[in-house]
């Protein structure tokens, strides 16, 4: 019973995205969205479905009202370009929400504090809801 224990804590510990140990080396990007529908710390950030990070930091910009999220980069993926795109996906129909890069053809690279300019908030299913409902009608 001992055993059942322990292996559901690390079950949870390893679904949670909690890291356990020493942080593996990292660089820091911010995106602001307009939305971010869901969007928490430790989400997974991935290129083409790979994950290469995590968010780090969510705030508000109090200036322009937007979302600014910071995500934390493995630093052997050093190859993004200053194009890349962002966008907040959804993990199957109700599964939680992540962000996707899509890399560009830039020739210079996303270094340490840079900024992806290129965002696509996240789809509020809500809202798509209420807009078909005000069609319907």
């Amino acid at each position: 019973m001992l055993a059942g224990l322990i292996s559901l804590a690390i079950l949870a510990v390893r679904v949670s995205g909690f890291s356990v140990g020493t942080e593996s080396n990292t660089y820091e990007v911010s995106a602001k969205f307009e939305n971010i529908g869901g969007l928490v710390v430790r989400s997974k950030v991935t290129v083409a479905g790979v994950i290469i990070g995590h968010v780090s930091e969510i705030t508000l910009d109090n200036k322009t009202f937007m979302a600014v999220v910071k995500m934390d980069i493995d630093s052997d993926v050093n190859n993004l370009s200053k194009d890349t795109a962002a966008a907040i996906l959804t993990e199957g129909l109700l599964g939680g929400k992540y962000i996707g890069l899509s890399v560009g053809a830039d020739e210079q690279m996303l270094k340490d504090g840079d900024e992806i300019y290129d965002t696509q908030s996240s789809i509020v299913l809500e809202d798509l809801i209420g807009q078909f409902l005000l069609k319907q009608f």
